[in-house]
């Protein structure tokens, strides 16, 4: 229970009345004042008190040098925003296109774009102009079309697409390209130089955003697994950089302060604790892939004829019990199939044999032959070849046939 205070509205009153006295009294202060400063002013600007003279402004003119001691000054201020920054946005960004990817339809789902990625036009030639761009945007694609920079929508051709180094070349009609991209040299790329990435983010809506920010790392390794079994099939060599890369930038320039291509943006690390990781293919390595695609619409790679398994992932029982390995010998590649009339089939090579070395370069892995295979042997080549079989090591010579898709 709490206390009833019966004389409250008369104690109400009394201090209502104490408020308005107190404020008839303010106001009066108040005007009293603003009287008193208003006509001491011109005095006090007589007597040079203030840091200011009061002018009066005769006939809608404004005061003069002589009747003003701080006069308003007004200035229009040019500021030239041209920088090496976009000179090279300039020379490059009407090069670098919009990929769209246009799907069959099924009996579930209407045809439509399945995804829009971006790619860089690098020539023009015999009425055709050459658009390189990554694998992975063009995949699965009944229709693929090219967004110009005007927002001009043409028809393109596939001209050939590489899985395993995720670049493409497409084919259009020369004459909506008025200017091409610049290649330049990705070997001499060091850490630390500016670069700025150009595509279309999260599509067409964003095209040709441009992006900032520096090479973090050169020859960067990242495991590539193209069937999702958990298992990585290839390891890219990429540039890494901070400039910001999002899905629709893959197939577009990775350009250096010249304006010249030094990469084809293909990836970023999509985890929700990394911030600015991005990676692309150097143009060095692009370069023979880009050449292969348009002349033979496949890359043309040295081939041996098996199929394999890392000994990582084969049992320690079958490490013996089957392949018949010393114990001593826990890396390498194993021959799982070997393809009849190819050439490990002609060198002499057999299911369950174990290759421990190329031309006397060790090998690890599956990734490891993959890699010495594809980047240091060509078509038409011989090849040492290293290998146990039943616990005993050999060694033949395979001359390197194409492969073929």
């Amino acid at each position: 229970m709490g206390y009833y205070d019966d004389h409250y509205e008369q104690y109400r009153q009394i201090q209502k009345r104490k408020r308005s006295g107190w404020f008839v009294s303010t106001l009066v202060g108040a005007v009293l004042g603003a009287f008193l400063v208003v006509i001491s002013i011109p005095a006090l600007s007589r007597w040079d008190v203030l840091p200011y003279d009061i002018v009066p402004k005769e006939n809608g003119q404004a005061p003069n040098k002589e009747t003003a001691k701080t006069p308003s000054v007004q200035q229009n201020v040019s500021v030239d925003v041209t920088s090496q920054v976009t000179a090279a946005i300039d020379k490059v960004s009407d090069a670098v296109v919009g990929i769209v990817n246009i799907q069959e339809a099924s009996f579930w789902s209407q045809e439509g774009e399945a995804g829009v990625g971006s790619g860089v036009i690098y020539k023009k030639e015999n009425g055709k102009a050459f658009i390189v761009t990554n694998h992975h945007v063009v995949e699965n694609a009944s229709q693929l079309e090219v967004s110009l920079k005007d927002g001009k929508r043409v028809p393109a051709k596939l001209l050939g697409s590489d899985m395993l180094m995720d670049l493409a070349v497409l084919e259009i009609d020369a004459k909506h390209v008025k200017k091409v991209a610049e290649f330049g040299n990705s070997d001499t790329v060091k850490p630390g130089e500016p670069v700025i990435a150009i595509g279309n983010p999260l599509g067409l809506q964003f095209a040709g955003s441009v992006t900032q920010g520096i090479i973090s790392g050169t020859n960067r390794t990242v495991e590539v697994d193209f069937d999702q079994d958990g298992a990585p099939d290839w390891n890219a060599e990429v540039l890494q950089t901070d400039a910001a890369i999002n899905p629709g930038n893959s197939g577009g320039a990775l350009v250096n302060i010249e304006g010249q291509v030094i990469g084809i943006n293909s990836m970023k690390i999509a985890q929700e604790e990394v911030e600015g990781i991005g990676f692309a293919i150097p143009i060095n390595t692009a370069i023979p892939i880009i050449s292969d695609l348009e002349k033979y619409g496949q890359v043309r790679r040295p081939y041996m004829g098996v199929e394999l398994r890392s000994l990582s992932d084969i049992s320690s029982y079958h490490l013996q019990a089957t392949l018949h390995l010393p114990k001593n010998v826990t890396e390498g590649a194993a021959i799982i199939e070997v393809v009849p009339m190819s050439p490990a089939a002609q060198a002499g090579l057999k299911q369950f044999d174990v290759i421990v070395a190329l031309d006397d370069h060790k090998i690890r892995n599956v990734l490891d032959l993959r890699k010495y295979l594809y980047t240091k042997k060509s078509i038409g080549d011989e090849m040492k070849v290293t290998f146990y079989r039943d616990g005993e090591k050999r060694t033949v010579t395979m001359k390197l046939a194409r492969e073929s898709f």
